[in-house]
């Protein structure tokens, strides 16, 4: 059993592994995105070739995710770079005969730049990953998840071994405070203050948390970097917990993430065998471990002392934070709470220096920032970028603009919880402050792509209607009323029910809510609404004075018809209808009956001749 008792056997092991290092390496992202695209059995064929070829001085090395989840899974080889996205089971003994072992390309393998319509060659080619700054996400491109020698071959544990060894907890806290880091889990709260904070509050026991419930629709950063490189996380806690003064740690897993959860615990029992975590770490007397708790789904859990009930065994309703947690916490002890991105820059900071994190980002919001692109665009996954970068940035030179040459509409940044912003934003940088100032937020860094399909009206309608109202643990009047009044009103606008004075009501409720509710899914439950009503008023405007729909979307507000004069006949309308509501004869013009059509939009979007209209 390898054991690590001071600070130079991390060192020696470190120059064992890079000395036994292989010159040749395939990876196979092996993440959630990947297994939902067949790479389980991807990897499978893998083993099988080598084992075949009796590849020894060759690596088959698994990641967890790649970062671009359009392309998963993924096969890069190296030394030469091939990227190769999905491929086919099918590929695999080409790709080792031939790339892998002969170093010849497999042009039929490689992607495509939309742009440019030429090939992609290698990793350092691929433009989704060109525009970005992964100080954070390029370890997953080195690093099997489940190998603790893997991260430390790359350097994994040498800040906490310098933190604990050469280190006062002071010294750190400083370094932290300097760093400008603020918390990446949703408000940007200065990182090294919420530590300094915890250190000084009285108490012999203190705990530190890792926040990993990721509940907002469309945000899956967390999960990538636990998924991709829980020593990262792991690293950052046994400093901050060295730094505060605590004994134990938890992280608190949205029970959705079983690949994580699975992860988390076997980088754990590594590090306990390493001598990482357990009593008397590196030999320096200070003790600390780690146990991971499994959230049960709720949205609220996300709020601190929402979470922290939940970790005692209660329901996870919020307090009022009339004390910090940082006072009193789990246990009414003082506890630290940061997410699972704060966490893993943290040994980055130790590492490389203050001077080395602040000229990253702007000077309110220092380093980079995890997001997850998704919705109509075209190239969509977790993009690594510095603060400051602008929206149209983000959208098109990272994402490669939106889906079928469609014009963007909106954005969502925040999860539910967080505004929408429209096309006047677009070269807005995005930080912390300036987000706010807009009416939205960071929250777990979710960004939702809307195109000019999408009806602004509908999108508020479905947090208020569907989600919010169902995440809310109700125990405040103002969230749990409030929510399901705002709710209806904009189902009757939706209707064509409603009236121009209930825009002056959804501005009034959406205040109270904000500024009455007890914890953070209340205060910020509005900014969806809000933005919407300020950005896009003519919107809501058509739904109550024309009883239109611009975007098409609310069915009780358009219809379908077909134009005769265009109508060819080809009967594909007819054949894809779901209640057969079109009648007619082949290369004749056909007719939708109104009384069957039940609005769901298949017939327009299946008409070569645009010869369905939606009015």
């Amino acid at each position: 059993m390898k054991r690590f008792n001071q600070v130079s056997d991390i060192l020696k092991w470190r120059e064992r592994l890079l000395s036994q290092r292989p010159s040749k390496v395939l990876i196979v992202s092996n993440a959630t995105c990947g297994r939902v695209k067949n790479s389980i059995k991807l990897v499978e064929r893998f083993r099988k070739k080598f084992e075949e070829l009796r590849l020894k001085d060759i690596r088959l090395r698994e990641t967890g995710c790649l970062g671009y989840c359009e392309r998963e899974p993924i096969v890069i080889v190296r030394p030469y770079g091939f990227f190769y996205p999905q491929p086919k089971v099918d590929d695999v003994d080409q790709i080792v005969e031939e790339s892998l072992i002969n170093g010849k390309v497999i042009e039929q393998l490689l992607m495509k730049d939309i742009k440019t319509n030429q090939y992609v060659y290698t990793e350092k080619d691929v433009p989704f990953y060109k525009k970005q700054n992964r100080i954070l996400f390029n370890a997953n491109f080195e690093i099997d998840p489940t190998s603790i020698d893997d991260y430390i071959s790359i350097g994994g544990y040498e800040s906490a071994a310098i933190a604990l060894t050469r280190m006062s907890p002071e010294e750190i806290i400083k370094i932290i405070k300097d760093s400008g880091l603020r918390g990446r889990g949703g408000a940007g709260f200065p990182t090294g203050r919420k530590w300094e904070e915890c250190r000084n509050a009285k108490g012999d026991i203190k705990y530190i948390v890792c926040n990993a419930d990721e509940g907002d629709p469309g945000a899956y950063a967390n999960r990538g970097l636990m998924e991709g490189n829980p020593h990262s996380v792991i690293e950052g806690m046994i400093i901050g917990a060295y730094a505060i003064g605590c004994i134990e740690g938890f992280i608190y897993v949205r029970t959705e993430y079983p690949l994580a959860v699975k992860l988390l615990q076997k980088a754990i029992d590594d590090c306990r065998e390493y001598g990482l975590l357990g009593e008397n770490i590196l030999g320096t007397g200070f003790s600390f471990d780690i146990s991971i708790n499994r959230g049960a789904g709720a949205f609220v859990c996300g709020e601190s002392t929402a979470l922290m009930a939940s970790i005692e065994g209660k329901a996870g309703e919020p307090r009022a934070k009339y004390i910090h947690t940082s006072q009193k916490g789990l246990w009414d002890r003082p506890t630290n709470l940061n997410n699972v991105e704060t966490w893993a820059n943290v040994p980055l900071i130790i590492k490389n220096g203050v001077d080395w994190f602040r000229p990253i980002g702007t000077e309110g919001s220092k380093g980079t920032k995890i997001f997850s692109l998704v919705g109509k665009v075209n190239e969509t996954g977790l993009v690594e970028v510095p603060m400051g970068i602008t929206l149209r940035q983000i959208i098109y030179d990272v994402g490669n603009g939106i889906k079928d040459n469609k014009k963007f509409k909106g954005i969502q940044t925040g999860g539910p919880s967080g505004g929408i912003l429209g096309e006047r934003h677009l070269d807005e940088p995005i930080d912390y402050d300036q987000l706010v100032r807009l009416g939205s937020m960071m929250g777990s860094g979710g960004m939702i792509v809307m195109d000019e399909n999408t009806c602004m009206v509908d999108v508020a309608r479905y947090y208020y209607f569907n989600f919010l109202k169902e995440e809310s643990c109700g125990k405040c009047l103002p969230c749990r009323e409030g929510l399901i009044q705002i709710g209806q009103i904009l189902d009757d606008i939706c209707k064509g029910k409603g009236d121009e004075k209930d825009l002056d009501l959804l501005f009034d409720l959406g205040e109270l809510v904000r500024d009455a509710s007890l914890c953070g899914l209340g205060k910020t439950a509005p900014n969806p609404l809000l933005t919407t009503l300020n950005y896009f008023r003519d919107e809501y405007l058509s739904h109550i004075r024309d009883k239109k729909c611009p975007a098409g979307v609310c069915k009780d507000l358009i219809r379908y018809s077909i134009d005769e004069s265009t109508c060819s006949g080809c009967d594909v309308c007819k054949k894809n209808c779901p209640v057969g509501a079109i009648e007619g004869e082949l290369k004749k013009p056909y007719r939708i009956i109104e009384d069957k059509c039940i609005k769901c939009g298949v017939c327009y979007d299946v008409c070569r001749f645009n010869s369905v209209l939606r009015t």
